[in-house]
């Protein structure tokens, strides 16, 4: 047994955890929201694992420091024909298995059913919601009714606007049936323009009621806030019981920061304003988002609802499974699993037993890390997902290859030498078949 390394096998590897990342990445831009996420999830492990185990095949092919020259002249056709059952066919199996339970409500993180959307209605909304034809005091109700129109049959709604008070405009209602989303809509359109000025800190206070009164005891509750003001807000006091509660905000700032209409103080004010709304969302588990003008108003309502409860293993969690312990432990055990199944199906791709098990505690090793990297890195605000992601796949990549010089294997030298003496030697080969290999599974 000695502890070795096959630099080119840890290139490849490389190359091929960075190839897989670059699919991926494509496949989660293309299909993402279209596919199911369990499918899609699935399909990204298995073509990473192909990847890398293409990459390395490859590597010991070129240059066999690991497995010997005899697996390359004798058994390496068997490789090839188990590199896709073992990588592709294999891990689609177990990432599709591991999103699903990963998506599973086990850990106490009940189902966002509730939604409500608290709109500015203060006198500077007549000024910044001007959308097509400069419209005033339209986009923003009529992508709230848009809104209600995609909600499914488990939903209900409630909508507030507010100025320097707020005001509800429709308690938690469903939205099961085509009558009930026209009485929301009558509601909506009869809201009247003000002028007064803005207060978030009242808005979200008598929100919070609302949901605490006649919210559903079996399901979860989100809000979603959009506004274009500044006003002084006692953060930590606001968003408490939203986080106790574990109730996202969902903040939408209206607004051009590049407006050269207005004076640096202006711009001033307004990138305080929406700093404060993306602190709101950062403490409250919710996402943050700034349009510059009101004709995105409804596509940044989808994307929030598209989103709801969203987490899989390759991206943010958002809504209220953002802040479960629950799911941060399982979410690194699971890349944990996965890693350390990709070394052990490196091992069987190769025929090679001491390499299943050096492949296989490496793979422990990073997946704890790559899992540590994905939890980490998606729930923070420094890296982007797609940096995190592939950070995660080369640390996956980097650390099985290199584990051989921690957990050793079998020195195939020896046994190329003795399997040569062997046969000067019939006596000595008597009860072995020939072609058996002492490293083989």
């Amino acid at each position: 047994m000695q502890r070795k390394i096959n630099l080119l096998l840890l290139l490849l590897a490389l190359v091929g955890g960075a190839v897989g990342f670059g699919i991926g990445e494509w496949l989660l831009g293309r299909y993402q929201g279209e596919m199911s996420s369990i499918l899609l999830i699935g399909i990204y492990f298995g073509v990473l694992a192909f990847c890398i185990g293409l990459g390395c095949l490859i590597a010991e092919m070129i240059s066999p420091k690991l497995n010997g020259r005899s697996w390359r002249e004798r058994y390496s056709g068997l490789s090839w024909k188990l590199i896709v059952p073992v990588t592709l066919a294999a891990f689609l199996a177990l990432g599709s298995l591991f999103e699903f339970v990963y998506e599973l409500d086990l850990g106490g993180v009940k189902k966002i059913n509730d939604i409500v959307l608290v709109i500015d209605n203060s006198g500077s909304m007549s000024t910044t919601d001007k959308g097509l034809g400069n419209d005033p005091d339209k986009q923003r109700f009529a992508a709230a009714k848009d809104l209600v129109a995609r909600m499914d049959a488990s939903k209900r709604v409630a909508v507030f606007t507010f100025d320097d008070y707020a005001q509800l405009v429709q308690p938690l209602t469903s939205t099961a049936t085509q009558q009930d989303k026209q009485n929301i809509y009558d509601k909506i359109d009869a809201i009247k323009p003000t002028e007064y000025g803005t207060n978030i800190d009242r808005a979200l206070d008598d929100t919070m009621e609302q949901i605490r009164t006649q919210g559903s005891p079996d399901s979860g509750a989100m809000v979603i806030l959009l506004s274009d003001g500044v006003t002084s807000v006692d953060l930590e006091k606001v968003v408490a019981d939203y986080r106790s509660q574990r109730v996202p905000i969902n903040t939408i700032a209206l607004g051009d920061l590049n407006n050269t209409k207005l004076s640096q103080a202006g711009l001033d004010e307004l990138a305080q304003g929406f700093r404060l709304l993306e602190n709101i969302s950062d403490r409250t588990g919710g996402t943050y988002t700034n349009i510059a003008n009101a004709n995105q108003i409804s596509l940044a309502f989808q994307d929030i609802y598209r989103n709801l409860d969203n987490h899989t293993l390759l991206t943010e969690r958002t809504g209220a499974p953002a802040g479960s312990t629950y799911l941060q432990i399982l979410h690194i055990g699971l890349i944990l699993l996965i890693g350390a199944a990709l070394g052990v199906a490196l091992g069987l791709m190769f025929d090679n037993r001491f390499l299943a098990k050096s492949f296989g505690i490496g793979g422990a090793v990073a997946g704890l890390i790559a899992g540590l990297i994905l939890e980490l890195g998606l729930q923070g605000e420094t890296l982007g997902d797609p940096t995190v992601r592939l950070l995660a796949d080369l640390v996956l990549a980097a650390i099985i290859a290199l584990f051989t010089v921690i957990v050793p294997i079998s020195d195939h030298r020896r046994r190329e030498r003795g399997t040569k003496g062997a046969n000067l030697n019939p006596s000595a080969s008597m009860g072995r078949r020939p072609g058996d290999r002492s490293s083989g599974f």
